[in-house]
């Protein structure tokens, strides 16, 4: 929230208009937050952020800059992947360190530091071998993407994978700054995996409002990749063997569901973990 703070504060409307953003925004706060995901709060905020700024993709420019950042580390990243020991684990612990880039919430953040701390660090929760192997198993493939930039440390991961029957979907629209069908092509995403629209333009995966065609993959999975805390949290309720979960915990939310501390990186599938328990 403390995102559309940062950019009323830049925005060329009228005082009293952020007066009236400001007060319907911790309406909703109020009104909603116990009754809905933090995702879908988000939407409903981003709503109301345009109908104040007459901006349908406030966020854009911020995407770019995300885009262009981790555009530029691409090379180095690839190497760093070629000349490791187990190039597999080494682009999954990039992938799962591009959940960092996340401009919209902090005006800066520690690519470089994140990067390094996950190459040198074990997974908190680490199911990467169940993950591998389900990889291998699966002949169709379900990879649910999350920020702008981060859209770039996903295309490294799936181009180390090279699986022929993977498919990478994007936000339905603009939100906040999740991708959209424009970053994965301004990224090439698309040169290394079909890419379709979830149909619904929110920070999370909400199956009863997603698109029929990302339904139809979804349920046609073998296998199910979710990135970030969005998606997990649009996710985590359903019972599914199929789902792996790729983040970071950036919140005490999240880190405290997982049983994590706040900051440490995970894969984790939610049926194994139950079985360990």
């Amino acid at each position: 929230m403390r995102s559309y703070g940062n950019r009323l504060e830049k925005a060329d409307i009228p005082f009293a208009q952020k007066e009236r953003f400001t007060h319907s925004l911790l309406t909703i706060l109020n009104e909603k937050w116990n009754d809905i995901s933090a995702p879908e709060c988000a939407h409903d905020i981003q709503d109301l952020y345009r109908s104040y700024v007459n901006d349908p993709d406030p966020f854009r420019e911020v995407k770019l800059e995300s885009n262009d950042i981790a555009l530029a580390m691409y090379g180095d990243l690839s190497r760093k992947v070629d000349e490791s020991d187990d190039p597999f684990i080494t682009a999954l612990k990039l992938a799962i360190a591009g959940n960092i880039i996340d401009f919209a919430v902090n005006d800066s953040c520690d690519l470089d530091g994140t990067i390094d701390r996950v190459l040198r660090s074990e997974l908190a929760v680490d199911h990467s071998l169940q993950l591998k192997q389900a990889l291998e198993r699966a002949n169709r493939v379900l990879y649910i993407g999350d920020n702008a930039g981060e859209i770039v440390f996903d295309k490294l991961f799936i181009g180390q994978i090279a699986h022929p029957g993977l498919v990478y979907s994007v936000r339905g629209g603009p939100a906040i700054n999740d991708a959209t069908m424009e970053d994965a092509d301004y990224t090439g995403m698309t040169s290394v995996a079909r890419v379709i629209s979830s149909g619904h333009a929110s920070p999370t995966t909400d199956l009863s409002r997603s698109g029929e065609e990302f339904q139809r993959y979804f349920r046609e999975a073998d296998l199910i990749i979710s990135k970030g805390q969005g998606n997990l949290e649009g996710l985590i309720g359903i019972p599914d063997r199929r789902i792996f979960f790729l983040l970071m915990a950036k919140c005490n939310v999240i880190s405290e569901y997982l049983g994590i501390e706040t900051g440490s990186f995970v894969v984790i599938n939610p049926s194994l973990q139950s079985k360990k328990q």
